[in-house]
């Protein structure tokens, strides 16, 4: 059992989250779902949805960290604490899953640097500005790149987590968990009709 452990903050994108949670929570077999803010508490969504938390010190940094994006992440690039923090958990996890502007998050850690990933791609711009170092990919629904996994804008972190799911626990996982909530997985990680826009 691996801890899936997703960190949240004020402002964060429900979907981002809770997407790649409804299919997580139903693997109970490999994964144990968990969330976590900086400091613990209540973690408001952009849409108002409120999630107790616990405290980031408490992450087991071996298992495997979802950042999601959403206004949020706008902040937390300057702040330093908060960065330092999610460096060293990073460097620690199994695994490190962004979506959307998440990858914003991630690439100021400079862990991203020389590595391919994606964003939104209506603030893709503003992605890249975080770090020129990345391979930032203009189309891609998301990027695997060694233990890091980032996807484009919001339900593209459910294409993600099912590629994600099949790289580790194999296809017939993945398709399942797709068939069980009735959902059309874009299975072609480099197919992004959004990057366009």
């Amino acid at each position: 059992m691996v801890d899936f452990n997703i960190l949240l903050f004020d402002d964060f994108e429900t979907l981002d989250a809770f997407g790649p949670a409804e299919i997580i929570g139903r693997l109970t077999d490999f994964y144990s779902l968990h969330y976590f803010s900086m400091s613990g508490g209540i973690a408001k969504s952009r849409q108002k949805i409120k999630v107790h938390t616990h405290p980031m010190s408490e992450i087991d940094p071996s298992g495997i960290l979802l950042i999601p994006g959403g206004m949020g992440t706008r902040a937390l690039v300057n702040d330093e604490n908060f960065i330092s923090e999610i460096k060293n958990l990073c460097e620690k996890s199994l695994f490190t899953l962004t979506v959307c502007t998440g990858s914003a998050i991630l690439a100021k850690t400079g862990l991203l640097k020389g590595k391919a990933a994606t964003s939104n791609k209506l603030a893709f711009g503003w992605a890249k500005s975080v770090d020129t170092a990345v391979c930032w990919k203009e189309s891609a629904r998301w990027v695997a790149d060694g233990k890091y996994y980032t996807s484009s804008g919001v339900s593209a972190g459910m294409d993600m987590t099912l590629g994600f799911i099949k790289d580790i626990n194999g296809i017939d996982l993945a398709e399942k968990c797709a068939l069980e909530i009735e959902y059309i997985w874009n299975k072609d990680k480099d197919f992004d009709p959004f990057s366009k826009a």
